[in-house]
């Protein structure tokens, strides 16, 4: 394959799957996303009901039975779980993905930030409280390693192409997504299944983010996660799975795939400034939605969108919209922003993907996600939030920031396909 073959490539979305506080499919996601639904609640597990915090986005209602038989579900932790069945539902929009590609040119990228935790908590009890070393599962390793998502979802749908997760904490769902659309566009791929799964919601990560002070300290559901609101204090831990499959452009045409949006732009940085906190003058994440739209070949004044990492958290909005700013220069004040970890808490490694499938529902819908409870702005952070309520536009070209511990950022830049 020439170079020139190479650098014209196109990488569409033709299928979407999405596990989340406030949806455990597309449709019913977009439906609560659009109409502002919050999907946090009062902790009701008393291993985790520690006296720092109060809420969680978690997901009661899920039944891995739906996806898995019995005995396959045993053997996943609850983050596989989740990669499992939003991958069948994206796979399943994709209707013959499997039988139209050799399955050496599928791949599949799904990204956590921490894998297993649930797992790998209780079998630290069983070693400690009932036994010691013999009463480990010999299952604990494969159900614990944070590539296991990509390596069950590999196996259930027979991708043979380049297989593995990516770990960069809360941007590990959009590298995956980035790393799979550079594939395929660099003609390595001719289709892959990606996205990220987290099921962080245990005692110990509970724990060791509210003693970060890491969480909101709100007990009132409606309070804890209000992004660029003076009164925020920290993130809510959630839980979920978001999956797309890509596709090149021309290949899924010529199969008759129904195409939702193309990925035409990725930009990934790192501030290399603290473990936790971003860079204070926001030049790592600005440089990642540059690096993004220049891919693209879009200039700051055709983004109709910005999905904002928006965490809640003091530091970030603050240095997340100074980057937008030194990103946008003087666009950036008319650019419409939105955080929808206002509805569904942090999903940490899977919260990339979850937003950049946000991306595609406005593009697709003509619907910009609100930030919700924003009723007090901080007046360091003074862009168009979209605050309370969903608004109507055209939105052609979409940004998704995801910006992670360790400074790693990524940002997607997500597309109408016109021709």
């Amino acid at each position: 394959m020439s170079n020139k073959s190479m650098d014209t490539r196109r990488v569409v979305v033709t299928g979407m799957g999405v596990i989340s506080p406030i949806g455990l499919d597309v449709s019913a996601f977009r439906d609560s996303l659009m109409a502002g639904v919050i999907g946090i609640r009062p902790i009701t597990n008393p291993d985790i009901a520690i006296e720092k915090v109060g809420v969680t986005a978690h997901i009661d209602s899920f039944d891995p039975l739906k996806f898995l038989d019995r005995k396959e579900a045993r053997r996943m932790d609850r983050y596989c779980q989740f990669a499992l069945a939003a991958t069948k539902e994206a796979v399943d929009q994709a209707a013959g993905l499997m039988e139209s590609y050799s399955p050496e040119r599928v791949g599949t990228v799904i990204g956590s930030g921490v894998g297993g935790l649930e797992t790998m908590e209780s079998e630290y009890k069983k070693l400690l409280l009932k036994g010691g070393p013999g009463r480990v599962s010999p299952l604990f390793i494969p159900m614990m390693i944070s590539n296991m998502a990509a390596g069950h979802v590999s196996m259930a749908y027979g991708t043979k192409g380049a297989s593995y997760c990516v770990t960069t904490a809360c941007a590990s769902g959009a590298h995956a997504i980035g790393e799979a659309f550079r594939a395929i566009k660099h003609g390595y791929l001719d289709a892959c299944i990606a996205g990220g799964a987290e099921a962080p919601i245990t005692t110990i990560a509970v724990a060791g983010f509210a003693n970060m002070t890491a969480l909101s300290s709100q007990k009132d559901p409606t309070l804890a996660s209000i992004p660029f609101d003076r009164r925020r204090s920290g993130f809510v831990i959630g839980e979920g799975a978001g999956i797309v499959v890509l596709e090149e452009l021309e290949s899924a045409r010529r199969r008759g795939a129904a195409i939702i949006c193309e990925i035409a732009g990725y930009g990934s940085t790192s501030d290399a400034y603290h473990i936790t906190s971003p860079d204070p003058e926001g030049a790592g994440a600005a440089l990642a939605m540059t690096l993004a739209m220049e891919e693209a070949g879009e200039q700051p004044g055709t983004v109709d969108y910005i999905n904002a990492h928006g965490t809640s958290t003091p530091l970030n909005d603050k240095y997340e919209t100074l980057a937008i700013k030194k990103a946008l220069g003087d666009h950036a004040a008319t650019t419409p922003v939105s955080s929808t970890k206002s509805m569904t808490g942090h999903l940490l490694g899977a919260a990339g993907a979850v937003e950049a499938i946000a991306c595609a529902l406005a593009i697709t819908g003509g619907t910009i996600p609100p930030t919700v409870g924003l009723n007090e702005p901080d007046p360091e952070c003074d862009l168009d939030y979209v605050p309370h309520a969903a608004r109507q536009a055209d939105v052609r070209v979409a940004l998704s920031n995801s910006l992670g511990f360790g400074g790693h950022n990524a940002t997607l830049l997500l597309r109408r396909l016109e021709d």
